[in-house]
């Protein structure tokens, strides 16, 4: 880089740099280039859809204003990382004495792998950036977040161009379909900005049809308290029973919605092997997991996004998916289980051998 290089010739190295890095695709807005969000938030808060999620509540003010989480910022770089399967993940739900497994949890937590790309292109970032604008040597700051701080990454994706928030309320790119992650990284460099992506939806409602629960009141809605994804991840105690039922066995994660969209045709497989599936969460059985312990919980699922539900609300949850399954010979599975330590797993065993009893 040369000094006084414009901030076009940095923005054109910086996409450059990205995709060095590792990033599927790179696309810059500003922090204010939401201007529905905050009316959209507080829409879904009143409605109580956010469920047990009080923290989404307690930092709505940053939330809804992306611009108040750090008045600084000038542009926000936001990043796209593809994590595309090999395998369709609905043939799993055919087999109901094992578990279905979200894609994105079948191997290493992307948090620990996108935040080191991040980093990785923030420090290039400032180095570069202390000599383009005028080449006056002072280094921009940054902020680097993915999905562990209240940024709202799917408005600022589609105000960045990465995509659209689909009627299932994700993001959805016409060059990547559904299977990418967001990360963001905030600066006080103020660089050309993208425009924003328009929906490209239609008349489309795949993924509103394919959800098991109705967890869509409309299009473009979430009702989290009905997606299980948030049952079987973020809801703690006895999931309600006209739920249970319509689970399956889906034991952490949903990804019905997602691999509905047409838009997965242009979808390829993740190129990160940090990614691709382990053989022992593709389509683990149902007893097995069920026999772990807290000890072995954790051996099992370190290093994955799995481990930070713990053991109690992972075993609820194959429970959930032992009733549903509909095997008698896993009704003893259940029935160790009825005078476990945890009284929601205790609930959940319970109910399972009742079910199994009635199939």
């Amino acid at each position: 880089m040369w000094k006084g290089e414009s901030l076009d010739d940095l923005k054109a190295r910086l996409l450059a740099e990205a995709a060095e890095v590792g990033f599927s695709a790179c696309r810059v807005c500003r922090p204010w280039d939401v201007p529905q969000v905050a009316e959209r938030l507080a829409a879904f808060l009143e409605a109580g859809h956010h469920g047990q999620m009080g923290w989404m509540a307690e930092r709505s003010h940053w939330r809804g204003n992306p611009a108040a989480l750090w008045p600084e910022a000038r542009s926000v770089i936001m990043l796209a990382e593809n994590y595309g399967p090999a395998h369709d993940p609905r043939d799993v739900l055919a087999e109901r004495e094992r578990a279905a497994i979200s894609v994105y949890a079948q191997n290493r937590d992307y948090h620990d792998v996108v935040k080191k790309r991040l980093k990785r292109l923030g420090r290039w970032l400032i180095d570069a950036g202390a000599r383009a604008g005028g080449g006056n040597g002072e280094a921009p700051q940054i902020k680097v977040f993915v999905d562990t701080a209240p940024v709202m990454e799917k408005p600022l994706g589609e105000a960045a161009g990465l995509g659209w928030q689909g009627k299932h309320t994700n993001l959805v790119s016409r060059e990547l379909g559904s299977w990418f992650f967001l990360g963001s990284i905030f600066t006080t460099l103020e660089l050309p900005i993208d425009g924003a992506e328009r929906d490209h939806c239609g008349s489309c409602r795949a993924c509103l049809d394919a959800c098991p629960t109705a967890a869509f009141p409309a299009p473009y809605r979430l009702d989290a308290r009905r997606c299980i994804s948030y049952l079987t991840i973020e809801h703690h105690g006895p999931v309600d029973e006209d739920l249970r039922g319509l689970m399956g066995n889906r034991i952490y994660g949903c990804d019905d919605c997602l691999a509905a969209c047409p838009w997965n045709k242009f979808a390829e497989v993740a190129s990160e092997v940090k990614y691709h599936a382990r053989d022992d969460l593709l389509s683990p059985p149902l007893a097995e997991l069920a026999a772990l312990d807290d000890a072995e919980f954790r051996a099992r699922f370190s290093g994955s996004p799995i481990k930070r539900i713990g053991r109690d609300r992972f075993v609820r949850n194959v429970l959930y998916a032992i009733g549903n399954s509909g095997r008698a010979e896993l009704r003893g599975v259940a029935q160790g289980l009825c005078e476990d330590a945890d009284a929601t797993v205790r609930d959940a065993a319970r109910w399972a051998v009742a079910r199994l009893q009635l199939s």
